[in-house]
């Protein structure tokens, strides 16, 4: 593990603090603030056919451009690739909204995919070589609570800006925070960078975005468009595993790699990764398939069923204002992962309790334990990842942290929402009958509003069969929180938190109030920069 000296370092600024979790607020609650608009929008610019891919667009740039942001931001300056960053995603958010057709969304949601890519990434490696290793816990705290309201609050401002003003404010949002941020980070983060001359890894840019790709598409249309074994998965599976394996290969071979091969020599910085990956899939798994069973079972209103799910988010904000506190005294590295997963184990387990005579009150309570569960996984094995990485790799080791937790959650996700479309229909279809559960499910007409129209035993066939495609969705997430637990086992505890510097440190940047020194990528016979300007 390494770490760095802290006792001559100035207090992390405020101002630019938070114009960097702003950055991190707005890339979580874009996802969520365009799904309760969507619907709106087809109708007004038409383009059913074509709905997914507002979606699509923007996951597979934002996926694909996070390990290049924090590449850039490594070579060139931190806060200078943040910045630009989002400058293209408010670009892409004000083109969006002005939007005359589908394509042109679909269009200016990939620009504004290219620009998220790098709020995430941006920030956290700003955050990295800014903020000394004692003061992160609180720091990333505050990050976890950020994601929580970003999910729960983005359904919500979603729906009150199409309802009051119109679809486009849900993009228009966007600019005011957007502008704040720039302006916060420009007048509050001093980084004296190191502007490097290195070759850029053009050919693993080429098989990394062609590999995340193919994951996305699996994701997006496996189980829903295409049969997770039908050839079109099949092969594009097998593009995606060529296309990493090569990727892999390459990454070795360059004197300036897209992500650096020496990130995955320390152990708890892979285990990290491993653990990030599960996390995303079981995190986003329970909060895409719980407001089912909440609004089709309890009867609640979109708006209740996010407020019942505030003890899910509750147990994961608390859980990581404690967690970041208890790492900073050193050795949680496994401690706390492990606990964190076997308490997302029982979590998981308990909610297959839920069943359509569950009180309501019973029903939110029981997600708290998970959110718990979750809370620890994400908060130390985030803080595990930023202080096994040298500083000069900081960008780098946070794209492969958000990148692995994206498509760990987009994975999960799609593989377990199979689970439950297939486990919802047959409950129907035994019920009710084959082709009357086609009519209900297919037209797109089984909504929680015109639930309450339908005849009793049709209302009691859809609770059933909701609780038992949530079951198959919940035995998923019991699955992997086992899987988490096992992992975590791996860590290799650190005994106590060491004020070494970092490799390619500057103990005189710490001297400086005004300014923080980024160190040049370390030099070597095969990466050695032909050429360095010092920037203010």
């Amino acid at each position: 593990m390494v770490t760095e000296p802290v006792e001559e370092r100035p207090k992390p600024p405020l101002l630019g603090i938070l114009g960097l979790m702003l950055g991190i607020f707005l890339s979580a609650l874009d996802g969520q603030i365009i799904g309760t608009a969507l619907p709106t929008i087809v109708g007004d610019l038409g383009g059913l056919d074509h709905l997914s891919w507002v979606v699509t667009a923007y996951l597979l740039t934002s996926a694909a451009t996070t390990p290049v942001w924090g590449r850039l931001g490594d070579l060139y300056g931190r806060k200078g690739a943040y910045q630009w960053a989002v400058v293209l995603f408010l670009a892409g958010s004000v083109l969006s909204g002005l939007s005359r057709d589908m394509a042109e969304l679909i269009a200016f949601r990939a620009v504004q995919g290219i620009g998220a890519g790098g709020l995430m990434v941006g920030a956290l490696s700003v955050i990295g070589v800014l903020v000394p290793a004692t003061d992160r816990g609180r720091v990333q705290s505050v990050i976890g609570i950020l994601m929580p309201v970003a999910f729960v609050g983005g359904p919500l401002l979603g729906g009150f800006l199409t309802d009051r003003l119109s679809w486009r404010w849900a993009f228009y949002v966007n600019v005011p925070v957007g502008l704040f941020a720039l302006l916060a980070v420009g007048l509050g983060v001093r980084l004296r960078t190191e502007r490097v001359r290195a070759p850029f890894d053009w050919a693993g840019l080429a098989l990394l975005t062609a590999g995340i790709v193919a994951l996305t598409l699996i994701g997006s249309r496996g189980g829903a468009t295409y049969a997770w074994t039908s050839p079109w998965i099949l092969g594009t599976a097998a593009v995606a595993v060529v296309a990493l394996a090569w990727f892999a290969r390459v990454e070795r071979r360059v004197p300036g790699p897209l992500v650096p091969p020496a990130l995955f020599r320390d152990r708890n910085f892979t285990v990290a990764q491993v653990l990030g990956f599960l996390t995303g899939a079981l995190m986003l798994a329970l909060i895409g398939y719980l407001p089912q069973y909440l609004q089709f079972v309890q009867g609640a209103s979109p708006t209740a069923g996010g407020l019942l799910l505030l003890p899910l988010m509750l147990g994961m904000i608390g859980t990581q204002l404690v967690t970041a506190k208890l790492m900073s005294r050193g050795g949680g590295e496994r401690r706390y992962p492990l606990i964190g997963g076997a308490v997302a184990l029982i979590g998981a387990a308990l909610l297959l309790l839920l069943g359509t005579g569950t009180p309501r009150a019973v029903a939110s309570g029981l997600t708290a334990v998970t959110g718990v569960g979750i809370g620890l996984l994400m908060q130390s094995t985030l803080l595990t990842s930023m202080g096994a990485v040298p500083r000069r790799d900081m960008g780098a080791a946070m794209g492969v942290v958000t990148l692995l937790r994206s498509i760990g959650g987009s994975l999960g996700m799609a593989a377990l929402g199979a689970v439950y479309t297939a486990r919802m229909t047959d409950a129907l279809a035994e019920r009710l009958g084959a082709e009357p559960a086609a009519r209900l499910t297919g037209g797109g007409g089984l909504t929680p509003a015109a639930l309450t129209g339908l005849p009793a035993d049709v209302r009691d066939a859809v609770g059933e069969a909701v609780t038992s495609g949530l079951h198959g969705s919940v035995v998923g997430a019991v699955v992997l929180a086992a899987l988490a637990t096992a992992v975590a086992c791996l860590a290799r505890p650190n005994p106590k938190p060491d004020q070494d510097p970092k490799p390619g440190h500057d103990p005189k940047a710490d001297q400086d109030p005004k300014a923080v020194q980024e160190p040049r990528s370390a030099p070597g016979p095969a990466s050695e920069p032909r050429s360095a300007r010092a920037t203010a």
